[in-house]
C-alpha cells in the first residue's frame, strides 16, 4: 500500500507546528496488550516504561505521534533516553553509575544485549534487568516503526486495528480532503466509527488517568490527620475521612470498570486496596470502641500506601494489564486475595498503633494507664487480622486445589503466609495466657509486621520466585531493606531507653 506523501509537503520547522500531531488525538482508541485504551494512556505508559517518565518534552500524545511519524520519514528532534538500572547492565553498555543510554545508542547495542542474554543461564537480577532493557528497545522500535500506535477501522460491523504506518495512506486520507483538515477528519471518523460499533467505555480510562484521584486522596488524608491531631472536636476528622473514603471508592470503581476485575491483581493494586481497607476497618472499629485513634492510625497507614502509589513509580506499576489465566476466575480472585489483603490492613493498623506507643515511650510521653489502654486497642486489631488471614489462607488452598490440583505446595508465598499466621497466633496466645508480658507485647507486634512485609513484598522483590509471583513487579529490595532497618532501629532505641529507665528505677 502506497504510503502518504502529503505529510512531507509541509515543513515542521517548529514544535508547535506538528501537522496532525496535536493534543486532540489523546482520546483516539488504540489496541495494545489485548486491550483497547485511549492513545493518551498508551503514550504515557510507553514513555514511563522506556524512560521512567510519562512524557518527553511536551504533551505525551504529541511526542508519541511525532516519534510514530518517523516510520513515514518524518525527522524529529525529540530526545529519548532508556532506563538502565543494574550496575552490570551499565557496565556492559559502557555507562556510568547515574547515566542513561540514548535511544539511538541503545539501538546500536541491541545485538550486544541479545548476545549477552543468550549467554546468561541464571535468571538473576542482572538478567532480569537486561531483559527489561531489551524490552524497552523493542518498545521504542515499535513506536518509531509505526507499529505501536494502531488505528481502528470498521468493516461490515467488525473492528480491526491496523498500525498507523499502514493506516495513513494517501488513498485513505485524501477521501477527507487536503491538508491538516483531512487528517483531523480521518481521525475523527475512525474514532466515531469505533464508538458507534463498540461504545465509548474506553474513554473512562482517559478520565481516570487525568483525575488523579489518589493524589487528591493523599491531600485529604493529610488534612484529616491534621484535623485529628490539632482539633479537639472529632467532627472535622470524621467529615474528611468520609470524603477520603468516597474519593478512593470512586477511583477504585473506575479502575474496576476499566479492567472488569477486582482491584487486587498486581502490587500497585494490593497497596491501594490495603490502604483503603485499613481505613475502612479503622472506621468500623471506631464505631464500637468510640476512639478516634483508630481512624488516625487508619489515615496514617492509608497515607503511607498513597505515598507509595504516587512516588514509588519504579517499584509499583499502575498500568492495567491482562491477567494470567489462573487469575481470571473472579470469584476466587475476589475472595481469597481480598481477604488476605484486608488481613494485612488490620495487622498494619496494629503495627501503626504499636509504633505510636514505641515512639511515645522513646520521648517519655506515655503513662502506664495509657500504655495498657493502647495494648487493648492493638489486641482488637490483631484479632481481626488473624481471623481474616486464616480465612484467606484456607480460601487460597481451595483455589489452589481448583486451579493447580493441590491444596498446599509450599510455594514461597504460601509458606510465608503460614509463617505470618503462626507468628501472630503465637502473639495472641501469649498475650491471652500472660506468657507474653505487657512490656514485650508492643515491641513484638511492631516486629511481627516485618513478617507481613516479607510475605507481601519480600517474596516478589527479593525471592522473586514461585507460582504467586505472577502479576507483581520485581526490584524494590532497597525499599524493603530500608523499612526493615527503620523498624529495627525504633525497636532497638526503645529497648535501650526502657533498659536505662528500669536501671534508674532500680
Amino acid at each position: 500500500m502506497k504510503k502518504l506523501i502529503v505529510l512531507f509537503l509541509i515543513s515542521l520547522s517548529a514544535y508547535s507546528n506538528t501537522f496532525f500531531c496535536n493534543k486532540s488525538l489523546e482520546s483516539l482508541p488504540t489496541l495494545e496488550g489485548g486491550r483497547v485504551k485511549p492513545l493518551y494512556v498508551l503514550a504515557t505508559e510507553s514513555f514511563k516504561f522506556i524512560s521512567g517518565k510519562s512524557k518527553l518534552s511536551g504533551h505525551p500524545v504529541v511526542d508519541f505521534c511525532l516519534l510514530s511519524a518517523k516510520s513515514m520519514g518524518l525527522k524529529s528532534e525529540l530526545s529519548l533516553n532508556l532506563r538502565v538500572d543494574h550496575i552490570k547492565s551499565k557496565e556492559l553498555l559502557g555507562l556510568k553509575e547515574n547515566e542513561t543510554i540514548t535511544a539511538q545508542k541503545a539501538l546500536e547495542d541491541e545485538e550486544l544485549i541479545r548476545s549477552e542474554l543468550m549467554t546468561l543461564k541464571k535468571n538473576d537480577s542482572y538478567k532480569k534487568d537486561l531483559n527489561k532493557v531489551y524490552g524497552r528497545i523493542q518498545t521504542y522500535k515499535k513506536i518509531i516503526q509505526g507499529d505501536a500506535w494502531t488505528l481502528p477501522t470498521v468493516t461490515d460491523g467488525k473492528v480491526k486495528f491496523i498500525p498507523i504506518v499502514n493506516a495513513l495512506t494517501q488513498q485513505n486520507v485524501e477521501k477527507f480532503g487536503q491538508g491538516q483538515d483531512a487528517f483531523k477528519k480521518y481521525f475523527e471518523q475512525a474514532k466515531a466509527s469505533y464508538i458507534d460499533t463498540e461504545g465509548d467505555k474506553y474513554l473512562i480510562e482517559l478520565t481516570y488517568k487525568k483525575l488523579k484521584l489518589f493524589s487528591w486522596s493523599m491531600l485529604l488524608v493529610l488534612i484529616g490527620i491534621a484535623a485529628g491531631v490539632l482539633v479537639k472536636s472529632n467532627k472535622p476528622l470524621y467529615f474528611v475521612t468520609v470524603i477520603t473514603i468516597l474519593v478512593q471508592i470512586i477511583g477504585m470503581a473506575m479502575r474496576v470498570y476499566i479492567s472488569g476485575r477486582a482491584p487486587i491483581t498486581n502490587m500497585y493494586e494490593t497497596v491501594m486496596f490495603s490502604g483503603f481497607g485499613a481505613l475502612v476497618i479503622s472506621c468500623g472499629i471506631t464505631i464500637f470502641r468510640k476512639d478516634s485513634i483508630f481512624i488516625i492510625s487508619g489515615l496514617a497507614y492509608n497515607l503511607l500506601c498513597l505515598m507509595m502509589m504516587t512516588f514509588a513509580g519504579d517499584m509499583l506499576d499502575d498500568s492495567i494489564s491482562p491477567l494470567v489465566p489462573v487469575l481470571r476466575d473472579n470469584f476466587w480472585l475476589s475472595t481469597h486475595v481480598t481477604t488476605i489483603i484486608l488481613s494485612y490492613a488490620a495487622l498494619a493498623l496494629s503495627w501503626v498503633l504499636a509504633n505510636i506507643i514505641l515512639i511515645k515511650q522513646i520521648k517519655g510521653k506515655l503513662e502506664n494507664k495509657d500504655y495498657k489502654y493502647y495494648q487493648d486497642l492493638i489486641y482488637t486489631c490483631l484479632k481481626f487480622g488473624v481471623v481474616l488471614l486464616a480465612a484467606g489462607i484456607i480460601l487460597g488452598g481451595v483455589w489452589a486445589d481448583y486451579s493447580w490440583g493441590r491444596f498446599w505446595g509450599w510455594d514461597p508465598k504460601e509458606t510465608w503466609s503460614l509463617i505470618v499466621l503462626l507468628i501472630y497466633m503465637a502473639i495472641l496466645h501469649g498475650k491471652y495466657t500472660n506468657w507474653i508480658t505487657n512490656q514485650r507485647f508492643v515491641p513484638l507486634v511492631a516486629g511481627a509486621f516485618l513478617s507481613v512485609m516479607m510475605a507481601w513484598f519480600g517474596v516478589n522483590y527479593i525471592l522473586a520466585s514461585g507460582l504467586h509471583s505472577y502479576g507483581f513487579s520485581e526490584g524494590g529490595a532497597i525499599f524493603l531493606g530500608s523499612f526493615f532497618l527503620a523498624q529495627i532501629s525504633i525497636l532497638v532505641i526503645n529497648m535501650i531507653k526502657n533498659t536505662a529507665l528500669n536501671k534508674k528505677q532500680a
